[in-house]
């Protein structure tokens, strides 16, 4: 466990060069505390105390302004960068060291119950204020652009950008103009 503690706080020192030290980096980055905080919800969540796992996850979301259900399943050296507004829904997947930043949303398109949020590969970069929406595969190594609304999947090594997204880098016939 406390080597999984010690990743997470030197995958700041890896995603972001403004990082200083460790007092800094356990004090001063709330995508830590999220992610700290959402996998004692997630851990409860699993074990049917659902209650408190949400409680936890609101909590967390008043503290740190990062919202991410207890449900979502969450891969290791993940790295929210400023993190305020970023949204995680109950569905969602995200693989191994993914970056996330400010303003960003995994999110749903439907009502209906199953799966309703995204799947980010490993490698994933997903910019500030981007949304994408609905039960999609982003590849990995994907990247989606500051702002993008995805709401078509992404192949791996390639780049999204814009409302509604389209590829800029990797297989040119993947999304029409």
């Amino acid at each position: 466990m406390f080597a999984l503690l010690k990743e997470d706080i030197q995958t700041i020192f890896d995603e972001d060069p403004a990082a200083r030290n460790w007092f800094e980096a356990l004090t001063c980055y709330p995508g830590l505390w999220a992610v700290w905080s959402h996998r004692i919800a997630h851990f409860l969540w699993s074990h049917r105390l659902r209650g408190l796992a949400r409680l936890i996850s609101q909590i967390t979301r008043r503290a740190t302004g990062i919202e991410i259900h207890p449900a979502a399943k969450i891969g290791r050296r993940f790295f929210i960068d400023h993190g305020m507004g970023v949204v995680i829904g109950e569905t969602a997947e995200v693989g191994d060291d993914v970056l996330m930043y400010q303003g960003a949303v995994l999110g749903g398109v439907s009502q209906e119950r199953g799966k309703r949020h995204p799947t980010l590969g490993s490698g994933v970069v997903i910019g500030a204020n981007a949304v994408v929406l609905g039960p999609i595969t982003i590849g990995d190594k994907a990247r989606i652009g500051s702002g993008a609304v995805v709401v078509k999947p992404v192949p791996a090594d390639s780049t999204a950008v814009g409302v509604p997204a389209r590829l800029v880098r990797g297989p040119s016939a993947f999304f029409s103009r």
